[in-house]
């Protein structure tokens, strides 16, 4: 008997196998049926589009056939012109036996090879083919579109066909997830005959219809269990927190000096009912840089302390942490004084943990959160070691989730006697599909509009090469510092001291070793429109020729001395912050520039999130290229927080047209929620369960257990829509699935080790 688990070594034999499995990690049947053609054939291929060093597989008519012995060695070659109609390729075989007898005018041959360039005409060397005798397909029977599997090294594209049909040939059924209820309400084929139409289709619309089940099983396994862990979280019971009547949150807002947005005031209701159930909430908030989250948070906060408990908030970076404990301390301030001579009756204390504090300073806050007199608790992931303990955890806030790890999350949740109530939050607004797949077990509240006086950013592309250009940038921001304003200037790497950039460190350098980092130096989630029409970019198939050398990148240290240097910026104070400076020297660097000592900061990406300072107007960013499009929206949103406009100028060697379409969009609109979607098809298929959010190709197992095998998140909406609701139907009627094993079995199959034990723990 053949299953979906036997070893491909038991059906195709060891050798073969072991090349499937060696290369693109192919070990099972089910691995084999889950490696999905990247596309099809026709009767011809299209040979227009070609460069050196592509690895190409058509389907083409030799036109011509000319033997010609060598001059220099013995024996006879072939030179061959394939042709698709249009377009001719020259093949060139230094051995002429075995193929001048089959390479005849007229045959049709699917070929398989890489291209190169003999005196001005593209040529295959050597190429890969096989015979075409009855139809499209790899035999006489068989005239249905042939499938292109991305390249697998050692086996041609025909013999990995020829693996897949022989799995099909010992394959009698397989077990089918899908409900039939469900099956015959979506017009859904069977899982056989999915697979089937995926790899041995007869026509071009029985691939597009079995594509379209296996998405809608991926995404149907995925929210139901997402929907199983929201009926789980339904069943939890905790301690229901309602803020007493003339309490801190009274105060506070009695006190406040401007007017919430209706959307603030929306979400706060929102909070509060949902706080004071004993059904612990779990809230996603995603809302514009600038949105006032913050607020929104320390209301939840004061209203939790309010009700007997505390709250703690957990930040990404000591910087992020420290301006959070700034800023809240600023806001209540006698009200953060409890228990202080001159504090409030009914204040509190705020207490700050970092891994870098003094011993006296770190045992004194660790007393606080322990005895309850710190009602709100602001840190680092040191928040969430061990020694840290609670008097009562009520309410646990998690600031830019994205840049966490999934355990560091849950041991801030752990820290409670009983489950706490959770808020996360994200400036980087979230697409629809991602919120339904990424954060499914959460409910959701956007703010989408500004509070009153915040000032729009014009944004600018600036390319390095235009020395004019560069030079009136340096200009612009000495005219904004000399009118009383300030400036940043962001780097992607940070340098040494001496100005050098030849021994520069990444510029990733927060505090948290699990942060996410794509390839282009950005953090997100990380979600890919896997359009299968796309030739792979692979390590074996992919562009060669041509590369140029990366360029040496700019560093903080290197900017600043350059700038130093320019008549137009002199005179001008100037500093560094970067995330592996010392914790005190870090502070004093934002305690001078939120104070306006410092006009000019050039730093990396440590300022990204949670910096506020409404005087610095003007934003720098050098080597925009290399940052993704969302950091640039939240980089972008440090400038214009005051009464001032806002200027953000993204400076770019880059001469790549995607990298240079990429920060037109950006400087082309504000909206996070456009420029998500952007980011969206720009960004590689990240885990959704375990928290491994950096990108990735796609091609079945060979991308891991964890990614998306088949979905597209920027295509798949209405699917993924349709999977949820059916998803949350089934979980209502049958929570355990015992009416549709299979069902639960490919649940269970979808969770490796990391994963199950994220969704237990929660």
């Amino acid at each position: 008997m053949v299953d979906e688990s036997t070893k491909l070594d038991k059906v195709l034999g060891a050798r073969t196998a072991g090349t499937l499995a060696k290369h693109r990690n192919l070990v099972t049947v089910g691995d084999l049926l889950e490696f999905w053609p990247r596309r099809y054939l026709e009767h011809t291929s299209d040979l227009s589009d070609l460069h050196v060093g592509k690895y190409v597989v058509a389907v083409a008519e030799v036109k011509t056939s000319v033997t010609r012995r060598m001059q220099k060695r013995r024996g006879e070659m072939l030179n061959v012109t394939i042709t698709d109609g249009r377009n001719d390729v020259d093949l060139a075989f230094f051995k002429a036996w075995g193929h001048k007898d089959v390479l005849l005018p007229g045959v049709r041959a699917v070929f398989a090879g890489e291209v190169g360039m003999y005196r001005g005409r593209w040529q295959l060397t050597h190429p890969a083919y096989q015979v075409v005798e009855g139809g499209l397909g790899t035999s006489a029977t068989d005239r249905g579109p042939i499938p292109v599997y991305l390249q697998v090294k050692g086996l041609q594209n025909w013999s990995v066909a020829e693996c897949v049909r022989i799995v099909f040939d010992h394959l009698e059924e397989v077990p089918d997830p899908l409900p039939a209820t469900l099956r015959s309400r979506h017009g859904l084929p069977g899982r056989l005959e999915a697979l089937r139409g995926i790899h041995v289709p007869a026509a071009f619309p029985e691939v597009q219809r079995a594509r379209h089940r296996m998405r809608y099983e991926e995404a149907l396994v995925l929210q139901t269990l997402l929907a199983q862990r929201r009926a789980r979280q339904a069943a939890d019971r905790t301690t229901a927190r309602t803020p007493r009547t003339g309490g801190l949150l009274a105060a506070f807002d009695a006190r406040l000096p401007f007017e919430l947005t209706a959307g603030q005031r929306e979400v706060g209701r929102t909070l509060a009912e949902e706080m004071a159930r004993d059904v612990p909430m779990n809230r996603l908030l995603q809302g514009e840089v600038g949105s006032g989250k913050t607020i929104i948070a320390l209301r939840a906060m004061l209203a939790a302390v309010d009700a007997g408990g505390q709250a703690a908030l957990l930040a990404p970076t000591e910087v992020l942490a420290a301006q959070h404990h700034r800023s809240i301390t600023a806001m209540l301030g006698d009200l953060a004084e409890g228990g202080l001579l001159g504090g409030s009756e009914i204040g509190t204390r705020v207490a700050l943990l970092t891994g870098s504090q003094p011993t006296a300073a770190r045992r004194e806050n660790l007393l606080q959160a322990a005895s309850g007199d710190a009602g709100i608790v602001i840190g680092t992931h040191a928040l969430i070691q061990e020694k840290v303990q609670f008097q009562d955890l009520a309410l646990a806030v998690v600031d830019e989730q994205h840049r966490f790890g999934v355990e560091q999350r849950d041991a801030l949740r752990e820290k409670g006697t009983q489950p706490p109530h959770v808020l996360v939050m994200t400036a980087t607004p979230i697409p629809r599909t991602v919120t339904m797949t990424v954060f499914g077990d959460m409910e959701t509240s956007t703010l989408s509009e500004l509070p009153r006086g915040r000032s729009p950013i014009a944004t600018h592309v600036v390319p390095s090469e235009r020395g004019a250009w560069v030079q009136r940038t340096w200009e612009r921001v000495a005219e904004e510092v000399r009118s009383g304003r300030q400036a940043y200037v962001v780097c992607p790497r940070i340098g040494d001291e001496s100005g050098s950039a030849g021994s520069a460190v990444s510029a990733d350098d927060e505090e948290l070793p699990t942060t996410p980092v794509t390839a282009n130096g950005a953090r997100s989630l990380d979600v890919q429109d896997d359009d299968e029409d796309v030739e792979p970019a692979d390590a074996e198939g992919s562009q060669q020729g041509g590369a140029a050398a990366p360029r040496e990148l700019a560093s903080v240290y290197a900017v600043e001395a350059a700038l130093r240097e320019n008549p137009a910026l002199a005179g001008l104070s100037m500093a560094v912050l970067h995330g592996r400076m010392a914790p005190e020297d870090k502070d004093a660097v934002m305690a001078a520039f939120n104070a306006g000592e410092i006009q000019v900061l050039v730093s990396t990406t440590v300022i990204e999130v949670g910096v506020d300072v409404p005087n610095a107007t003007v934003m720098v960013v050098v080597d925009a290229d290399r940052f993704g499009v969302s950091q640039l929206h939240q980089l972008r949103g440090r400038v214009g927080r005051g009464r001032h406009a806002g200027l953000c100028l993204l400076m770019t060697s880059s001469e790549t047209e995607a990298s240079m379409e990429r920060l037109e969009a950006v400087a082309g609109t504000t909206d996070g929620f456009e420029l998500a979607r952007l980011d969206l098809q720009l960004r590689g298929t990240g885990d959704v369960l375990s928290g491994k959010q950096s990108g990735g190709g796609r091609s079945g197992r060979a991308m891991g257990r964890g990614s998306f095998r088949f979905l597209s998140l920027v295509r798949d909406e209405e699917i993924i829509l349709e999977a949820r609701d059916d998803a949350t139907a089934l979980v209502a009627r049958d929570p355990e699935l015992t009416t549709h094993p299979e069902l639960a079995a490919a649940v269970a199959d979808r969770l490796d080790a990391e994963q199950a034990a994220f969704l237990e723990r929660g």
